[in-house]
């Protein structure tokens, strides 16, 4: 009971791949079950008066160590608290915002293009405008129904894949990235526009060789922040299946995984008190990425910004 039983079982295969071992004594270090490290930290436990004075002996001897927990870093989740981490989560993490990434950034900056440098004002563009207002408004469990009866039902692609969540995200993920680019590309002073037209450059010349050059930091700041947000959402990933038990981590976006946020949310339900350390560890990794996203954010418009 004082030793986890995933311990027991990699000693089980290790003695499988090694059959020298066999016959020998060999002295090695045993992760120990949940419920010692619950007793050693005071909160309740469920260990028995022999189990309890064995690791107590253990500890008067020096044989009870705490390390820093690699197995949170370098396994997926487990049944087992004391060796359950959030590999998986994070694989599944960032095969999601790829895919985010590479169906929201082209059609969100190609679009904020569209309209701000090429197209009339009328009552499609506006119809366009409003709607893209409007999808920013939208509650975001509402993608994920969408994702559900749309990419799942209807075109049958593959349920808590990172393929239909990374799609569903882009949707969610669009405003933002139309509306920042728009800005950026409005922040482009008029007299660069009438410079190359003056070369006798056409439209799509200016915008593609000196406008978007000039936009570019502004857009990848408002996409990097867009990626935070895709990053921390929930909600449209469990309604689409992102929050199954995903022991092994995904080797392709059509593979079943889940993310780091819903893998959280999944840890906080559990009973067992050691999960509430692992989702205290998850939020903290979650905000460090977040952190260090908006800070390249801010990074990249201080570092690139022109100022006229």
């Amino acid at each position: 009971k004082i030793v986890s039983r995933a311990w027991l079982r990699t000693l089980t295969k290790t003695m499988r791949d090694q059959p020298e071992l066999m016959g020998t004594s060999q002295t090695m270090w045993a992760l120990a079950d949940d419920q010692v490290d619950q007793y050693l930290k005071g909160h309740h436990y469920n260990l028995k008066e022999k189990q309890l004075a064995l690791v107590d002996k253990l500890k008067e001897e020096g044989k009870l160590e705490l390390r820093w927990n690699s197995v949170f870093f370098s396994k997926g989740d487990s049944k087992m608290p004391e060796n359950a981490g959030i590999l998986s989560a994070i694989v599944g993490s960032v095969l999601t915002l790829l895919v985010t990434m590479a169906f929201a950034f082209p059609i969100g900056v190609m679009t904020a293009i569209y309209l701000e440098e090429f197209a009339s004002d009328n009552r499609f563009t506006r119809f366009v405008e409003v709607n893209i207002n409007n999808l920013a408004a939208i509650p975001s469990i509402l993608f994920g129904l969408l994702g559900l009866s749309v990419f799942i039902n209807l075109f049958g692609l593959p349920r808590s894949s990172p393929l239909v969540g990374g799609i569903t995200l882009a949707l969610m993920t669009l405003p933002i990235i139309i509306v920042s680019s728009r800005a950026a590309l409005r922040s482009v002073p008029e007299s660069i526009r009438h410079a190359g037209y003056g070369l006798g450059l056409n439209k799509i010349q200016v915008v593609k060789d000196h406008v978007l050059p000039i936009a570019l930091p502004g857009i990848l700041t408002g996409t990097i922040i867009g990626m935070a947000q895709a990053m921390g959402e929930t909600a449209p990933l469990i309604i689409i299946g992102m929050i199954a038990f995903i022991p092994d981590s995904p080797s392709s976006i059509m593979e079943a995984a889940t993310v780091l946020p819903a893998q959280i949310f999944t840890w906080a339900g559990m009973p067992e008190r050691a999960y509430v350390e692992k989702t205290a560890a998850g939020i903290v990794v979650i905000l460090s990425i977040l952190i260090t996203l908006n800070a390249a954010a801010i990074y990249l418009r201080k570092k690139y910004e022109i100022k006229w």
